[in-house]
């Protein structure tokens, strides 16, 4: 009796973790399709446009080439597009020569075939280097050593499918249904401030409480930021990309976005820096040394300057209180810096101000101006 009811009692916290498991992979599928449900959307409207255009336009018979080069162009990562139509037409046309050059000195067969794609892939490679130019180049000098001797002039429709192809991509990209620049850099920046400001925050919470476990995890969490980081620089090249091409939104090149894509590179630094800071009060801990009260509450004030930069990023505002707010955490390092701190502690206090500087120049200021705003702050040494 008392084992069943200590297994019906297991069974109960074991099925609820089961399902907050179901549930919270339910919910990543579900932002993983609203994520790109937009790029599923441009991807459908470019291979129709495409294969439009080739056949009732050109008068191309079979063209299966376009849509597929407008689908390849947009499955390029956003803010890559426009280089990747480029890679596209100069594979092609690398491919489409070295082809036709060789099946003219050596003829057909499966030793021309294997000589004309190295031969193609090796020029590729010399002239861009690029793996996005080496498929494409590969692939037409197969198309071209296997379907040239029969099907006639193969390389201008090849070639014509590349430029449609590709074309329609840039113009469903930038025209016909571009996506807002700053939705997509607030979908890729969210996970990398809330990962942020949640470890400085158990941070600042483990140093006040001076558990070293606790900032152990927080150490831990933050490592997994590489992923998100590199989403969000991407994203920000998409930002800048979309902001260039769309008429729709040449206003926000200089505006919101043109200041949010900028500072995807400083975040980033930021988060290094910040990593560099949870370790060091790791071993602050550790080695028992000094906290003065105003140490955690430096490190709690540069959450809240994240998520002040968050929020005011996210609504295109100028983010005058991230400023304002990054400025007093360096204030309460310096303080904490006069109050007596360790070796260790020291590090984290020169972190708190590198950081702060960092976020300081994703708002928009010069790293000089950053620099003097944060000495300033920091007071006499």
């Amino acid at each position: 009796m008392v084992a069943a009811g200590r297994r019906g009692a297991d069974a109960g916290p074991s099925t609820a973790r089961r399902w907050d498991r179901l549930l919270a992979a339910w919910h990543d599928r579900v932002r993983r399709v609203r994520a790109i449900g937009g790029l599923a959307l441009q991807a459908g409207l470019a291979a129709a446009l495409s294969w439009f255009v080739a056949h009732s336009l050109l008068h191309v018979s079979q063209p299966v080439f376009a849509p597929i080069s407008a689908v390849s162009t947009l499955a390029a990562s956003v803010g890559q597009r426009l280089r990747r139509t480029i890679e596209l037409i100069i594979g092609v046309t690398v491919g489409v020569l070295i082809g036709d050059l060789l099946l003219l000195v050596t003829g057909t067969g499966w030793w021309q075939l294997a000589l004309i794609v190295v031969l193609a892939i090796v020029v590729a490679l010399f002239l861009a280097g690029s793996a996005a130019v080496v498929i494409q180049a590969g692939a037409t000098a197969v198309l071209i050593a296997t379907l040239s001797p029969t099907v006639r002039d193969l390389e201008i429709p090849r070639f014509v499918d590349a430029l449609i192809g590709g074309g329609v991509a840039l113009l469903v990209t930038a025209v016909l249904l571009p996506l807002n620049p700053l939705r997509v850099l607030n979908r890729a920046a969210r996970p990398v401030f809330d990962l942020l400001l949640t470890q400085l925050d158990a941070t600042a919470e483990a140093l006040a409480e001076r558990d070293a476990a606790r900032a152990r995890t927080a150490r831990g969490e933050l490592r997994q930021s590489a992923g998100r980081l590199k989403a969000f620089v991407e994203a920000a090249q998409g930002a800048r990309e979309a902001s260039t091409l769309s008429p729709v939104y040449w206003h926000q090149r200089h505006g919101p976005v043109g200041r949010y894509a900028q500072a995807a590179e400083l975040i980033d630094r930021a988060t290094r820096n910040s990593g560099t800071l949870i370790r060091r009060s790791v071993t602050l801990i550790e080695d028992g040394e000094p906290v003065p009260e105003s140490l955690p509450r430096a490190v709690a004030e540069l959450a809240e300057t994240v998520r002040l930069l968050k929020r005011q990023f996210a609504a295109g505002a100028e983010p005058n209180r991230a400023r304002e707010q990054a400025l007093r955490a360096v204030a309460t390092a310096g303080n904490a810096y006069r109050d007596g701190v360790g070796f260790s502690g020291a590090v984290v206090v020169a972190q708190v101000r590198t950081t702060v500087s960092d976020l300081l120049v994703a708002t928009g200021l010069t790293q000089e101006g950053a620099n003097h705003l944060v000495r300033r702050a920091f007071g006499d040494l």
